[in-house]
């Protein structure tokens, strides 16, 4: 489970065998979230502070296209 990402306390993690729809996974030490990276970012779950939830969209946001980008190495096309 490669993470792409690891700022302010959060990994942003795409695993290899994983399925569609299109997302990112989002840990940190007070929970986990999971992202929709298709035509939007779009929560899907979240145990995370509503801090934390805020900026680990904000971050997925701006590094969209790199997110995508390692989703695509893994499983195809988005």
């Amino acid at each position: 489970m490669p993470t792409i990402l690891d700022l302010f306390g959060l990994k942003f993690i795409i695993f290899t065998h994983d399925h569609q729809p299109p997302h990112c996974h989002v840990k940190s030490v007070n929970g986990a979230a999971k992202f929709r990276i298709t035509d939007k970012v779009e929560l899907i779950e979240s145990t995370l502070r509503p801090k934390e939830q805020k900026l680990a969209e904000y971050v997925i946001e701006e590094n969209i296209d790199n997110i995508r980008a390692e989703w695509e190495k893994y499983h195809g096309k988005i």
